[in-house]
């Protein structure tokens, strides 16, 4: 596939395929573009909003062989005639629709996605599952690669109730080559050699191997910020990651602050809104300024803000310490998260191979 274009209007050059290209390589472009741009993982950005609706468009027309067949042949024009004959999108679980307000769209003149038709599209397309908890693999229903799970790297079991989720299949094999670095970055190093090797099982600071991740922060590699990959190894002496991103060749070099780990959390605790408590769920973003995560709940379909104090990550998970008043010396530290203590609402936090902490839950951040 080439690379996306979202300043253009062609449908093709938008999700980055070929006009050739099959039904699962444009479900692979748009899941992979529909997740990064996605407004809840995005707050407040009015162009990522924007870019989501774009991509939203032209899957939904590209993915339907009737609309396709027409917009090949007359463009935009062509795949709104398609609309107005009242056929829904091919192949959405539930049948979408359209886009126009109206079933099958419609309307005079040109008609583009809302965020609303955007947002009922994307969850019509991924059904069940969970789009924002895997990667490297298709669309819901689509088998082929080998399932993990979180928590298959890490030490403790996880609270499960995850289940049916089709987007946790990986690509199969290691991946050589050159490691490049984030030269824009302060600090940023420049091409080298790596093996693939697993990292030590006891690094209790370090993020575990498979842990699915996205970009941010980038400076000068800002094109990257939103990206996903997973982590394939950490490098002690340069303390980086090296992150082999989603259809990409290459793998890159990022520093920890730059990481956001895509991890399953368990809902405890919400007075508010009692039906989320015992729910599991993936993070999708960390909004500073609002001191919330969005957390994507696959059963229920939607995405809610929560304070870290109500979001209880899985045994194994390594976050940073943050907040702590009485030992502010430790603010900043990694640890792995050993065991939630419920009564309390605290963790147990193993941050070498002899020491060990307790700390509120929302003293731990991803």
């Amino acid at each position: 596939m080439g690379a996306p274009n979202l300043k253009s209007n062609d449908y093709y050059e938008i999700l980055g395929c070929p006009r050739n290209a099959d039904e699962a390589t444009l479900k692979k472009a748009y899941r992979k573009l529909a997740v990064k741009w996605h407004p809840d993982k995005n707050p407040d950005n009015e162009e990522a909003t924007k870019n989501f609706q774009k991509v939203s468009e032209a899957f939904a027309t590209l993915s339907d062989p009737k609309k396709r067949q027409m917009y090949d042949q007359y463009g935009e024009e062509g795949a709104r005639a398609a609309d107005q004959m009242g056929d829904n999108v091919g192949g959405m679980p539930g049948g979408f629709a359209g886009f126009g307000g109206r079933p099958g769209g419609g309307g005079g003149g040109v008609h583009h996605m809302s965020q609303e038709e955007a947002a009922e599209f994307f969850a019509h397309a991924f059904g069940g599952g969970d789009p924002f908890g895997g990667m490297f693999g298709g669309m819901g229903g689509m088998g082929g690669g080998p399932g993990i799970r979180f928590t298959s790297s890490r030490g403790g079991g996880g609270f499960g109730g995850m289940g049916g989720d089709p987007f946790m299949e990986m690509l199969g094999g290691g991946m050589g080559g050159s490691v490049r670095g984030m030269g824009g970055m302060p600090g940023g190093m420049g091409s080298v050699r790596h093996s693939m090797s697993s990292m030590a099982p006891k690094a209790y600071d370090v993020i575990p191997q498979g842990t699915i991740v996205s970009l941010k922060g980038l400076v000068n590699a800002a094109i990257h910020n939103g990206d996903r990959g997973v982590i394939k190894k950490y490098i002690p002496s340069t303390k980086r990651y090296v992150v082999e991103l989603e259809d990409e060749d290459e793998t890159l070099s990022v520093k920890p602050e730059n990481l956001l780990q895509h991890v399953h959390v368990h809902i405890h605790d919400i007075q508010s809104q009692p039906e989320l408590n015992g729910k599991t769920g993936t993070v999708i973003t960390w909004c500073p300024n609002k001191g919330r995560y969005n957390i994507y709940v696959a059963s229920m379909k939607k995405v809610v803000s929560l304070k870290p104090g109500n979001v209880i990550l899985e045994n194994g998970t390594v976050a940073r310490l943050s907040g702590l008043e009485s030992r502010p010396e430790m603010n900043g530290r990694w640890g792995t998260i050993k065991e939630w203590i419920r009564d309390s609402n605290k963790y147990d936090v193993q941050l070498s191979a002899s020491q060990v902490i307790r700390v509120k839950v929302e003293n731990m951040i991803l």
